[in-house]
Protein backbone atom coordinates (compact mmCIF):
# COMPACT_ATOMS: atom_id res chain seq x y z
CA UNK A 1 0.00 0.00 0.00
CA UNK A 2 1.42 3.36 -1.05
CA UNK A 3 1.94 6.08 1.54
CA UNK A 4 0.31 9.49 1.32
CA UNK A 5 3.58 10.98 0.06
CA UNK A 6 3.86 8.29 -2.62
CA UNK A 7 0.28 8.86 -3.73
CA UNK A 8 0.94 12.60 -3.97
CA UNK A 9 4.04 11.94 -6.06
CA UNK A 10 2.13 9.54 -8.30
CA UNK A 11 -0.54 12.13 -8.95
CA UNK A 12 1.94 14.96 -9.53
CA UNK A 13 3.87 12.86 -12.06
CA UNK A 14 0.67 11.91 -13.87
CA UNK A 15 -0.53 15.50 -13.96
CA UNK A 16 2.81 16.72 -15.32
CA UNK A 17 2.64 14.15 -18.12
CA UNK A 18 -0.66 15.59 -19.33
CA UNK A 19 0.80 18.50 -21.26
CA UNK A 20 -1.52 21.27 -22.40
CA UNK A 21 -1.25 22.49 -26.00
CA UNK A 22 1.20 25.37 -26.51
CA UNK A 23 -1.27 27.43 -28.55
CA UNK A 24 -3.24 29.55 -28.20
CA UNK A 25 -1.04 30.71 -25.36
CA UNK A 26 -3.68 33.21 -24.24
CA UNK A 27 -6.00 30.31 -23.43
CA UNK A 28 -3.62 27.76 -21.94
CA UNK A 29 -1.05 29.89 -20.08
CA UNK A 30 -3.66 31.01 -17.52
CA UNK A 31 -4.58 27.34 -17.00
CA UNK A 32 -0.92 26.45 -16.46
CA UNK A 33 -0.64 29.33 -14.02
CA UNK A 34 -3.42 28.29 -11.66
CA UNK A 35 -2.59 24.59 -11.92
CA UNK A 36 1.07 25.24 -11.12
CA UNK A 37 0.73 27.38 -7.99
CA UNK A 38 0.09 24.44 -5.77
CA UNK A 39 -2.41 23.95 -3.07
CA UNK A 40 -2.61 20.79 -1.01
CA UNK A 41 -4.10 18.62 -3.80
CA UNK A 42 -6.42 17.19 -1.15
CA UNK A 43 -9.24 16.29 -3.54
CA UNK A 44 -7.20 14.17 -5.98
CA UNK A 45 -5.44 12.62 -3.00
CA UNK A 46 -8.80 11.62 -1.52
CA UNK A 47 -9.75 10.11 -4.86
CA UNK A 48 -6.58 7.97 -4.85
CA UNK A 49 -7.05 7.04 -1.19
CA UNK A 50 -10.63 5.96 -1.87
CA UNK A 51 -9.39 3.75 -4.69
CA UNK A 52 -6.48 2.24 -2.75
CA UNK A 53 -8.79 1.13 0.05
CA UNK A 54 -10.22 -1.46 -2.36
CA UNK A 55 -7.46 -2.24 -4.88
CA UNK A 56 -3.74 -1.96 -5.61
CA UNK A 57 -4.49 -0.75 -9.17
CA UNK A 58 -4.41 2.90 -8.20
CA UNK A 59 -3.76 4.04 -11.76
CA UNK A 60 -7.49 3.50 -12.39
CA UNK A 61 -8.22 6.54 -10.24
CA UNK A 62 -5.71 8.92 -11.83
CA UNK A 63 -8.02 10.26 -14.59
CA UNK A 64 -10.93 11.07 -12.24
CA UNK A 65 -8.46 12.48 -9.71
CA UNK A 66 -7.12 14.90 -12.32
CA UNK A 67 -10.67 15.71 -13.41
CA UNK A 68 -11.49 16.68 -9.81
CA UNK A 69 -8.37 18.85 -9.58
CA UNK A 70 -9.19 20.63 -12.84
CA UNK A 71 -12.74 21.27 -11.68
CA UNK A 72 -11.63 22.49 -8.26
CA UNK A 73 -9.18 24.98 -9.75
CA UNK A 74 -11.73 26.06 -12.36
CA UNK A 75 -14.12 26.91 -9.54
CA UNK A 76 -11.42 28.82 -7.68
CA UNK A 77 -10.51 30.77 -10.82
CA UNK A 78 -14.09 31.93 -11.31
CA UNK A 79 -14.58 32.52 -7.56
CA UNK A 80 -11.60 34.87 -7.68
CA UNK A 81 -13.23 36.78 -10.54
CA UNK A 82 -16.49 37.13 -8.59
CA UNK A 83 -14.62 38.19 -5.44
CA UNK A 84 -12.23 40.43 -7.39
CA UNK A 85 -9.45 38.78 -5.41
CA UNK A 86 -5.89 39.88 -6.29
CA UNK A 87 -4.08 36.86 -4.83
CA UNK A 88 -4.53 33.10 -4.71
CA UNK A 89 -2.07 31.04 -2.63
CA UNK A 90 0.23 34.05 -2.52
CA UNK A 91 0.34 34.45 -6.32
CA UNK A 92 -1.57 36.81 -8.62
CA UNK A 93 -4.97 35.46 -9.53
CA UNK A 94 -5.59 34.60 -13.18
CA UNK A 95 -7.75 37.65 -13.87
CA UNK A 96 -5.21 39.92 -12.16
CA UNK A 97 -2.35 38.48 -14.23
CA UNK A 98 -4.03 37.84 -17.59
CA UNK A 99 -7.23 39.88 -17.59
CA UNK A 100 -10.91 39.21 -16.99
CA UNK A 101 -11.71 37.78 -20.43
CA UNK A 102 -8.82 35.33 -20.25
CA UNK A 103 -9.92 34.21 -16.81
CA UNK A 104 -13.47 33.49 -17.95
CA UNK A 105 -12.44 31.66 -21.10
CA UNK A 106 -9.59 29.70 -19.50
CA UNK A 107 -11.92 28.66 -16.69
CA UNK A 108 -14.37 27.36 -19.26
CA UNK A 109 -11.56 25.37 -20.88
CA UNK A 110 -10.65 23.86 -17.51
CA UNK A 111 -14.18 22.58 -17.05
CA UNK A 112 -13.99 20.92 -20.48
CA UNK A 113 -10.63 19.37 -19.53
CA UNK A 114 -12.18 18.00 -16.35
CA UNK A 115 -14.77 16.14 -18.42
CA UNK A 116 -12.08 15.01 -20.86
CA UNK A 117 -10.13 13.26 -18.10
CA UNK A 118 -13.25 11.91 -16.44
CA UNK A 119 -14.36 10.36 -19.73
CA UNK A 120 -11.15 8.34 -19.92
CA UNK A 121 -12.09 6.34 -16.82
CA UNK A 122 -13.31 2.75 -17.07
CA UNK A 123 -16.24 2.67 -19.53
CA UNK A 124 -18.31 0.46 -17.22
CA UNK A 125 -18.03 3.02 -14.42
CA UNK A 126 -18.44 6.11 -16.56
CA UNK A 127 -22.24 6.55 -16.18
CA UNK A 128 -21.96 6.46 -12.38
CA UNK A 129 -18.92 8.75 -12.33
CA UNK A 130 -20.55 11.28 -14.67
CA UNK A 131 -23.70 11.30 -12.54
CA UNK A 132 -21.72 11.94 -9.34
CA UNK A 133 -19.57 14.57 -11.02
CA UNK A 134 -22.52 16.44 -12.56
CA UNK A 135 -24.46 16.54 -9.31
CA UNK A 136 -21.39 17.71 -7.41
CA UNK A 137 -20.52 20.41 -9.95
CA UNK A 138 -24.02 21.87 -9.76
CA UNK A 139 -24.00 21.74 -5.97
CA UNK A 140 -20.68 23.63 -5.83
CA UNK A 141 -22.25 26.33 -8.01
CA UNK A 142 -25.30 26.42 -5.73
CA UNK A 143 -23.03 26.81 -2.71
CA UNK A 144 -21.20 29.70 -4.33
CA UNK A 145 -24.51 31.41 -5.08
CA UNK A 146 -25.69 31.02 -1.49
CA UNK A 147 -22.37 32.43 -0.29
CA UNK A 148 -22.83 35.48 -2.51
CA UNK A 149 -26.46 35.85 -1.40
CA UNK A 150 -25.34 35.86 2.23
CA UNK A 151 -23.11 38.87 1.60
CA UNK A 152 -26.12 41.14 1.19
CA UNK A 153 -28.35 39.98 4.04
CA UNK A 154 -28.07 39.68 7.79
CA UNK A 155 -30.95 37.18 7.92
CA UNK A 156 -28.84 34.03 7.76
CA UNK A 157 -29.17 31.14 10.18
CA UNK A 158 -26.48 28.71 11.26
CA UNK A 159 -28.35 25.90 9.52
CA UNK A 160 -28.38 27.88 6.28
CA UNK A 161 -24.67 28.48 6.67
CA UNK A 162 -23.97 24.79 7.28
CA UNK A 163 -25.98 23.94 4.15
CA UNK A 164 -23.95 26.47 2.16
CA UNK A 165 -20.56 25.08 3.22
CA UNK A 166 -21.81 21.56 2.58
CA UNK A 167 -22.43 22.51 -1.03
CA UNK A 168 -19.48 24.83 -1.56
CA UNK A 169 -16.81 22.78 0.20
CA UNK A 170 -17.86 19.36 1.47
CA UNK A 171 -19.54 17.79 -1.56
CA UNK A 172 -16.40 17.89 -3.71
CA UNK A 173 -14.32 16.24 -0.99
CA UNK A 174 -17.02 13.61 -0.58
CA UNK A 175 -17.41 12.99 -4.32
CA UNK A 176 -13.64 12.60 -4.69
CA UNK A 177 -13.68 9.75 -2.19
CA UNK A 178 -16.80 8.22 -3.70
CA UNK A 179 -15.47 8.23 -7.27
CA UNK A 180 -12.12 6.88 -6.13
CA UNK A 181 -13.79 4.04 -4.26
CA UNK A 182 -15.86 3.07 -7.30
CA UNK A 183 -12.76 2.96 -9.52
CA UNK A 184 -11.16 0.70 -6.92
CA UNK A 185 -13.99 -1.82 -7.11
CA UNK A 186 -16.08 -0.77 -4.10
CA UNK A 187 -19.79 -1.43 -4.36
CA UNK A 188 -22.16 1.53 -4.45
CA UNK A 189 -23.08 1.18 -0.78
CA UNK A 190 -19.42 1.27 0.30
CA UNK A 191 -18.78 4.26 -1.96
CA UNK A 192 -21.79 6.07 -0.52
CA UNK A 193 -20.52 5.47 3.02
CA UNK A 194 -17.25 7.14 2.04
CA UNK A 195 -19.29 9.98 0.54
CA UNK A 196 -21.02 10.53 3.90
CA UNK A 197 -17.63 10.45 5.63
CA UNK A 198 -16.43 13.12 3.21
CA UNK A 199 -19.47 15.33 3.75
CA UNK A 200 -19.04 15.37 7.52
CA UNK A 201 -15.29 15.78 7.50
CA UNK A 202 -15.64 18.55 4.89
CA UNK A 203 -18.00 20.48 7.17
CA UNK A 204 -15.59 19.96 10.07
CA UNK A 205 -12.70 21.27 7.92
CA UNK A 206 -14.60 24.42 6.98
CA UNK A 207 -15.66 25.09 10.57
CA UNK A 208 -12.03 24.69 11.55
CA UNK A 209 -11.05 27.24 8.90
CA UNK A 210 -13.63 29.64 10.33
CA UNK A 211 -12.19 29.13 13.79
CA UNK A 212 -8.55 29.49 12.73
CA UNK A 213 -9.27 32.61 10.70
CA UNK A 214 -10.14 34.37 13.96
CA UNK A 215 -8.36 32.43 16.70
CA UNK A 216 -5.40 30.89 14.86
CA UNK A 217 -1.78 31.90 15.13
CA UNK A 218 -0.57 33.85 12.09
CA UNK A 219 2.82 32.12 11.98
CA UNK A 220 1.28 28.63 11.84
CA UNK A 221 -2.10 29.19 10.16
CA UNK A 222 -0.50 30.71 7.07
CA UNK A 223 -3.15 33.39 6.55
CA UNK A 224 -3.86 36.83 7.95
CA UNK A 225 -5.90 36.47 11.11
CA UNK A 226 -9.26 38.25 11.09
CA UNK A 227 -9.80 38.22 7.34
CA UNK A 228 -13.35 36.91 7.65
CA UNK A 229 -14.20 39.62 10.17
CA UNK A 230 -12.78 42.39 7.98
CA UNK A 231 -14.75 41.05 4.99
CA UNK A 232 -17.99 40.74 7.01
CA UNK A 233 -18.18 37.03 6.11
CA UNK A 234 -21.21 35.21 7.48
CA UNK A 235 -19.29 32.52 9.33
CA UNK A 236 -20.59 30.19 12.02
CA UNK A 237 -18.88 32.39 14.60
CA UNK A 238 -20.66 35.55 13.49
CA UNK A 239 -24.04 33.87 13.15
CA UNK A 240 -23.82 32.33 16.62
CA UNK A 241 -22.80 35.70 18.05
CA UNK A 242 -25.71 37.47 16.36
CA UNK A 243 -28.13 34.86 17.71
CA UNK A 244 -26.82 35.12 21.29
CA UNK A 245 -25.70 38.73 21.68
CA UNK A 246 -27.24 41.01 24.27
CA UNK A 247 -28.51 44.41 23.03
CA UNK A 248 -25.17 46.14 23.65
CA UNK A 249 -23.17 43.41 21.92
CA UNK A 250 -25.65 43.33 19.06
CA UNK A 251 -25.29 47.06 18.53
CA UNK A 252 -21.51 46.78 18.54
CA UNK A 253 -21.68 44.04 15.92
CA UNK A 254 -24.03 46.06 13.72
CA UNK A 255 -21.89 49.18 14.05
CA UNK A 256 -18.68 47.35 13.18
CA UNK A 257 -20.20 45.43 10.29
CA UNK A 258 -21.88 48.45 8.74
CA UNK A 259 -19.01 50.94 9.04
CA UNK A 260 -16.83 50.88 5.89
CA UNK A 261 -14.30 53.12 7.64
CA UNK A 262 -13.94 51.05 10.81
CA UNK A 263 -10.39 50.72 12.07
CA UNK A 264 -9.34 47.18 11.03
CA UNK A 265 -7.42 46.37 14.22
CA UNK A 266 -10.18 47.68 16.46
CA UNK A 267 -12.87 45.90 14.41
CA UNK A 268 -11.14 42.51 14.69
CA UNK A 269 -10.52 43.00 18.41
CA UNK A 270 -14.11 44.11 19.16
CA UNK A 271 -15.80 41.30 17.23
CA UNK A 272 -13.37 38.65 18.49
CA UNK A 273 -14.19 39.69 22.05
CA UNK A 274 -17.91 39.30 21.36
CA UNK A 275 -17.28 35.85 19.86
CA UNK A 276 -15.79 34.83 23.20
CA UNK A 277 -18.41 36.58 25.31
CA UNK A 278 -21.36 35.03 23.46
CA UNK A 279 -19.90 31.53 23.50
CA UNK A 280 -19.35 31.46 19.75
CA UNK A 281 -15.74 30.34 20.19
CA UNK A 282 -16.78 27.32 22.26
CA UNK A 283 -19.83 26.60 20.10
CA UNK A 284 -17.88 26.30 16.86
CA UNK A 285 -15.37 23.95 18.47
CA UNK A 286 -18.20 21.76 19.76
CA UNK A 287 -19.86 21.70 16.33
CA UNK A 288 -16.55 20.95 14.60
CA UNK A 289 -15.92 18.00 16.92
CA UNK A 290 -19.47 16.73 16.40
CA UNK A 291 -19.05 16.53 12.62
CA UNK A 292 -15.56 15.03 13.01
CA UNK A 293 -16.88 12.23 15.21
CA UNK A 294 -19.86 11.66 12.93
CA UNK A 295 -17.51 11.24 9.98
CA UNK A 296 -15.63 8.46 11.73
CA UNK A 297 -18.88 6.75 12.69
CA UNK A 298 -19.58 6.41 8.97
CA UNK A 299 -16.07 5.12 8.35
CA UNK A 300 -16.62 2.37 10.90
CA UNK A 301 -19.59 1.10 8.85
CA UNK A 302 -17.18 -0.09 6.15
CA UNK A 303 -15.79 -2.76 8.50
CA UNK A 304 -12.45 -2.73 6.71
CA UNK A 305 -9.13 -3.69 8.32
CA UNK A 306 -7.34 -0.81 10.04
CA UNK A 307 -4.48 -1.10 7.54
CA UNK A 308 -6.83 -0.19 4.69
CA UNK A 309 -8.19 2.79 6.61
CA UNK A 310 -4.85 4.01 7.95
CA UNK A 311 -3.92 6.53 5.25
CA UNK A 312 -7.33 8.18 5.15
CA UNK A 313 -7.50 8.31 8.94
CA UNK A 314 -3.97 9.69 9.19
CA UNK A 315 -4.57 12.38 6.56
CA UNK A 316 -7.81 13.45 8.22
CA UNK A 317 -6.17 13.67 11.63
CA UNK A 318 -3.31 15.70 10.17
CA UNK A 319 -5.70 18.20 8.62
CA UNK A 320 -7.81 18.49 11.75
CA UNK A 321 -4.78 18.97 13.98
CA UNK A 322 -3.53 22.13 12.29
CA UNK A 323 -1.89 24.54 14.69
CA UNK A 324 -4.23 27.02 16.32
Amino acid sequence: MLSIAQLQQLFDEYAQQQALPPHPAGLYNPVRHIMSIGGKRIRPLLCLLGCQMFTHHIQNALPPALAVEFFHNFSLLHDDVMDNAPLRRGFPTVHAKYGLNAAILSGDAMLVKAYEYLSSADANLLPALIKIFNQTALEVCEGQQYDMDFETTMQVTKQQYLHMITLKTAVLLAASLQMGALTGGANHEQAKVLYRFGINIGIAFQLQDDYLDTFGKPDTFGKKIGGDILNNKKTYLLLHALENANPQQNQTLINQLSDPNANPTQKVAAITAIYEETGAKDAIQTEMERYYQLAFEYLSYLQLPDAQLFNLTHLTQQLMNRQV
